[in-house]
């Protein structure tokens, strides 16, 4: 059975995309942990990411690295952090998550949801600062 995410990247559940390539994805999450915070996630599912082929790992983190520096510019956080947990969907993910407090990073503060014009906000900030980087 398909995850939830590749039924996002299908296209079956909305997502809001910042990136997207013929490898992986990139979009907000619906449960952030701060305002911007975007999940990069593989097409091809993969349950744990030391699983995930070495050339596959090395993209999935310079596009996280991409959309960090961006969340940067955009944002104007103290830090961009990373999370690749796995506990909460069986499909390999990358959190990037704008900080100002390590305090952040606790998936016990998560939102129980988002606004979908906030999202969307966050997106247009992202994409923006994506298109600058080239």
């Amino acid at each position: 059975m398909a995850t939830i995410f590749t039924r996002i990247i299908n296209g079956e559940i909305p997502g809001t995309f910042v990136h997207r390539d013929d490898r992986c994805v990139a979009f907000l999450s619906i449960n952030p942990l701060a305002h911007g915070h975007t999940l990069v996630v593989p097409i091809e599912e993969f349950d744990h990411w030391i699983d995930m082929p070495a050339d596959l790992t090395a993209h999935l983190f310079e596009i996280a690295r991409r959309i960090g520096v961006a969340q940067n510019t955009a944002f104007d956080p103290e830090r961009v952090g990373i999370i690749v947990a796995g506990y909460e969907v069986p499909h390999t993910h990358i959190h990037v998550i704008p900080t100002h407090t390590m305090g952040q990073f606790n998936f016990a503060n998560a939102a129980a949801g988002v606004d979908r014009d906030e999202l969307e906000s966050a997106a247009h900030a992202i994409r923006v600062a994506l298109q600058a980087q080239g």
